[in-house]
């Protein structure tokens, strides 16, 4: 290898990463000139509930499976051994929990929007405060997933930054508008398939060149069992403090609802949820595998350190195309399983966000035609797309790590979101007084932990720590050649509570909901008792069934008097 001054693409690399981008834009086009062409609310947004669960669970899995876990993944397995694998554990229950709680629920319901159950749970108010917080989450996440990416890639490659950021959010703006539903989760299929293969060509073409994997075994490292919170990694914060972050994710996200709601039957819904798990953990595998991989071809020599990149979201896409410069076409590919993981994150963020924005926001106010409505969600958030990146850049230009930076949303947003919901389903008793003040306290407490840690713990590089120490927090200034000088005090006070380790922030944010909102609901008296809240579901659960008869019923006639 020769790690020296910055790499290119080569025309084949281009070509490669173009083909992406209109195998996108040609499945977008497909669905909206095939079918009911997207004309109704019904099938824009649930595919006229017609997706079977295969490609609905390679859907679920691409919505999150973001660039940035594809690029953060590698480079934190790389600095701090495989102690992150263990996340894995808490993908169990955190979709066997959805699987038999909330998809039944939300599925019986017919739900358009998930936030259409905090009204009849709850209130008016609560949907409103539910919707926004969730339109806040995707939309900050949006900025993170298709900023990062190209970024590290201009920083890499020379690849024109913004040119990156224009291509990725026009053609998944586009696709998304003109498909709906139907053209998000086949692109996901697609695009799925283009990150296994574009992973995998990496670590086979790396193992080849580099058999030195065998020699540091060592790198393997089973998880901690320190109970202690303010510990980053360990089997509690991954094991347990995941599961929170998983039900936040495929629990109550609408991104994530919404495709169980296009399914054919309630059964198939379930099923996707449960075939969720291998592909997760597939891609969870090879995300690890390829940082053992950079680790046994740098070991301790970091490019970070030698200087030859500037942040460690770099450093996967350095190592791409560090190792095969020689192999036109790989980088290309790489690059197109990169820009892959973005596209389904932000067209799924796109679809949900029109969604919710129609139902919950502009379809309560206004009457307008189907087609009217969902084209002035999209109108909204088609103009915000392009205006999101200069503001994602002020907010994160100066984070050096936002793989952490990307779970740290989910957790301080859809923490307390999480805890909403089961507040509401868990808890009869608690009102809507209650839900506004404890989902108020929950954010509260969220950017409060959130933002102090970012700031108290805002590194000035990123070092390989060794295997023994459990603490991930760098030094305060200067890069590090040796060995991290660890601080063995446990930190107190304030300093504790901005010490928790991010993966706690989901647990932390909707614990603190359902606590306060009991606290408040029984301060002020109950809403709905258990009969009284049966009755409310069931008669809106008949009302839903009979509409939907009805409509299923009009063509027919229609028919018949022609």
């Amino acid at each position: 290898m020769d790690p020296t001054g910055q790499k290119y693409f080569t025309i084949i690399d281009y070509v490669i990463f173009a083909l992406l981008l209109v195998a996108s834009m040609a499945i977008g086009l497909y669905y909206a000139f095939t079918g009911g062409r997207q004309r109704t609310t019904q099938e824009f947004m649930y595919a006229d509930r017609s997706m079977k669960c295969l490609p609905l669970s390679l859907s679920l899995m691409a919505t999150f499976q973001s660039a940035v876990a594809i690029i953060g993944t590698p480079a934190e397995v790389y600095a701090n051994g495989t102690q992150y694998w263990f996340i894995g554990c808490s993908y169990i229950l955190g979709l066997l929990i959805p699987a038999h709680i909330f998809i039944p629920l939300f599925y019986r319901l017919h739900l358009t929007s998930v936030y259409q159950y905090l009204e009849l749970r709850f209130c008016k108010a609560v949907r409103i405060c539910g919707t926004v917080t969730f339109i806040f989450q995707m939309v900050i996440y949006m900025g993170v997933g298709i900023y990062t990416p190209a970024l590290a890639l201009n920083a890499v490659t020379g690849f024109h930054l913004w040119g990156a950021v224009l291509a990725t959010g026009l053609v998944c703006t586009l696709y998304t508008a003109l498909g709906g539903l139907k053209a998000v989760v086949w692109t996901d299929v697609f695009q799925t398939v283009v990150m296994f293969t574009g992973q995998l060509a990496v670590i086979i073409v790396a193992i080849v060149l580099k058999l030195k994997v065998i020699s540091h075994v060592d790198r393997l490292c089973l998880s901690s069992l320190n109970p202690d919170p303010t510990v980053r990694h360990t089997f509690w914060t991954l094991g347990v403090g995941g599961v929170f972050l998983m039900l936040s994710l495929y629990g109550v996200n609408q991104a994530q609802v919404q495709r169980y709601l296009s399914s054919r039957t309630e059964k198939e819904a379930v099923m996707s949820c449960y075939m969720v798990f291998p592909c997760l953990q597939v891609a969870l595998m090879l995300s690890c595998l390829m940082g053992l991989v950079m680790y046994a071809c740098y070991g301790n020599n970091s490019p970070l350190e030698q200087q030859y990149i500037t942040s460690k979201d770099q450093m996967v896409l350095y190592f791409v195309m560090d190792m095969l410069q020689n192999f036109p076409g790989l980088p290309g590919l790489f690059v197109a399983c990169l820009f892959s993981a973005s596209l389904s994150t932000i067209s799924s963020a796109f679809n949900s966000l029109a969604t919710v924005t129609m139902v919950d926001l502009i379809k309560p106010h206004y009457s307008m035609t189907e087609v009217s409505t969902f084209s002035a969600g999209f109108h909204f958030w088609m103009n915000s797309s392009f205006k999101e990146p200069p503001f994602i850049t002020f907010i994160f230009k100066n984070v050096v790590f936002r793989f952490k930076a990307a779970l740290s949303i989910f957790g301080m947003v859809g923490g307390p979101l999480l805890g909403l919901f089961c507040l509401g389903i868990f808890f009869p008793c608690a009102n809507s007084i209650g839900a506004v003040i404890g989902l108020a306290a929950g954010l509260v407490m969220s950017f409060w932990v959130g933002i102090g840690g970012f700031l108290s713990r805002m590194p000035s590089s990123v070092q390989v720590l060794p295997l023994n120490s459990t603490n991930t927090v760098p030094a305060a200034s200067g890069n590090i050649t040796g060995p991290a000088v660890i601080d063995a005090a446990r930190p107190v006070g304030l300093n504790g509570l901005y010490s928790l380790s991010y993966m706690w922030y989901s647990a932390l944010n909707s614990s603190t909901v359902v606590l306060i909102g009991l606290v408040i609901s029984f301060m002020t008296g109950k809403k709905h008792g258990p009969e009284e809240l049966l009755i409310v579901l069931y008669t809106y659960t008949e009302e839903r069934n009979q509409k939907t008869q009805l409509d299923s019923q009009k063509p027919s006639n229609s028919s018949a008097r022609t």
